[in-house]
């Protein structure tokens, strides 16, 4: 079996879909590739991501808020990304921290509510360079149980 595996491309709800595109192209510096109702997607780098609004849903169905975690490369990155997305009017709901589960992360919103949690695993840099303990067991018997 072939162990490569496509990015996902997660699937946003949004109330009106030209206006979510506007937002991510200006205050989150993504490109808006196609798509004016219904589906459209935006793109920025390798991450891709289709907005969808009710029409495109159907049936009354209505989007919950989704949370999308972007992985960077650096604290470093994590906070000029901050400040990039600050200055340009993104909605900022948490700013640059180090947290105890060892993610330096920080949240943005969009206008629908949805979160963008960008962050960066330091456990790697941790002194003892083990990163984090070792749960394999602790796994394998959750899987057991389940």
């Amino acid at each position: 079996m072939n162990e490569e595996f496509p990015s996902a491309v997660p699937e946003i709800p949004v109330t009106d879909l030209a206006r979510a595109a506007v937002y991510y192209e200006k205050c989150l510096g993504f490109h808006w590739d196609w798509g004016v109702e219904g589906i459209g997607q935006v793109s920025r780098g390798g991450c891709r991501i289709f907005l969808t609004d009710d029409s495109f849903r159907g049936g009354g169905v209505k989007g919950t808020p989704v949370v999308i975690w972007l992985n960077l490369d650096s604290k470093t990155a994590v906070d000029e990304l901050h400040e990039a997305w600050s200055g340009s009017g993104a909605e900022i709901v948490a700013k640059p921290e180090s947290q105890p589960w060892n993610l330096h992360e920080f949240t943005a919103a969009d206008p629908d509510g949805n979160r963008f949690r960008v962050f960066y695993d330091f456990a790697w840099e941790l002194p003892e360079r083990g990163g984090r303990k070792d749960d394999t067991a602790e796994r394998e018997d959750a899987r057991a149980r389940s």
